[in-house]
């Protein structure tokens, strides 16, 4: 293969989260082939810095309030969405080597169908961006390497059918059973002038880019709910400010009794309080033989081996001790 064959690639994110889990995502897109990983660390003092800092492919920054007031006039944005957005903007805008940067976060995981090199290096001259759809995680009974996740149709007459068809109780009001995200999040080729990023789209010199192209090539698995533990956990923060907070819009705007995610849920916990979510996480969220079978019936079911134990001792033999003390 030629090098012509081949098209540079790296990731900008901002992380906050437990060791091991940025560790994951570091050892996962290492794995791939990605030429540098930029780590944007919202506690600048997270004990993961020296770890990231001294392997050769990634680059980690402390977002300290020096920082902040060299990137924004206004020093740190109070949302974490914002802080997100200006990471990658001050990413991209750097000088850089790679010819592709991709925005995804802590828990989103590239499942590239061909190495991610090939794929983009196969894109039109003419393609300035490329959307990876998302599909989530659905939570394991048992922890192991083998995860299973659901994926959802583009047209939306299809999606919205087989939503109902999959969940009989919530389907009516979600949106291909995602809880988080359906835009999915984008590759932008270098050289694009005065680029600012957005959580799903990005603007170069102010107007927004073309559609993106499509890239079904390459899923995003997102581990959106680990486990009812985890999710639960999260539930007030996404509620408040998250995937969930109460601005967002509808999950089917066409529908006549739609309803936003927020409004489901707290109509839900107020009326059942935790039994109520929980029924809500069983149907939606949990990796059922029932859901398995119905998700690969309408080809929407995804398996993927993710052994991120041998990933980390391969990427980061002697961060060992540190995830397990």
């Amino acid at each position: 293969m030629t090098a012509a064959a081949n098209a540079s690639w790296a990731l900008v994110s901002t992380i906050k989260a437990p060791l091991e889990e940025v560790l994951n995502f570091a050892a996962w897109h290492l794995e791939l082939g990605a030429k540098r990983l930029h780590i944007y660390l919202d506690d600048p003092e997270d004990p993961a810095y020296p770890i990231l800092k001294a392997h050769p492919r990634i680059r980690a920054l402390r977002c300290d309030d020096s920082y902040w007031r060299r990137v924004t006039p206004k020093g740190r944005p109070e949302r974490h969405q914002l802080r997100q957005v200006a990471n990658a903007s001050h990413c991209y805008n750097r000088k850089n080597s790679h010819d592709w940067l991709g925005h995804i976060d802590v828990d989103e995981f590239l499942v590239p169908e061909a190495p991610v090199a090939e794929l983009l290096a196969a894109l039109p001259d003419t393609c300035h961006s490329a959307r990876l759809r998302p599909m989530e995680l659905l939570a394991p009974e048992a922890p192991g390497p083998l995860l299973r996740f659901r994926a959802f149709s583009l047209p939306l007459a299809r999606r919205h059918a087989q939503t109902e068809r999959l969940y009989p109780e919530f389907g009516p009001w979600l949106n291909g059973g995602m809880l988080s995200h359906v835009a999915g999040k984008l590759f932008l080729r270098a050289g694009l002038p005065q680029v600012r990023f957005r959580i799903h789209k990005a603007l170069s010199e102010g107007t927004e880019l073309p559609e993106a192209q499509e890239m079904p090539q390459i899923p995003l698995a997102h581990l959106h709910a680990r486990s009812w533990e985890s999710w639960h956990a999260h539930y007030r923060f996404r509620l408040a400010r998250g995937a969930y907070r109460a601005e967002l819009k509808p999950m089917r705007p066409a529908f006549e009794s739609s309803v936003t995610l927020h409004q489901l849920l707290s109509t839900l916990e107020e009326a059942e309080g935790e039994a109520g979510l929980r029924r809500f996480f069983t149907e939606v969220c949990t990796d059922r033989p029932a859901l398995r079978q119905a998700l690969a019936e309408e080809s929407l079911l995804h398996e993927v081996r993710m052994d991120f134990a041998r990933l980390r001792a391969s990427h980061f033999p002697r961060a060992g001790q540190d995830v397990t003390s």
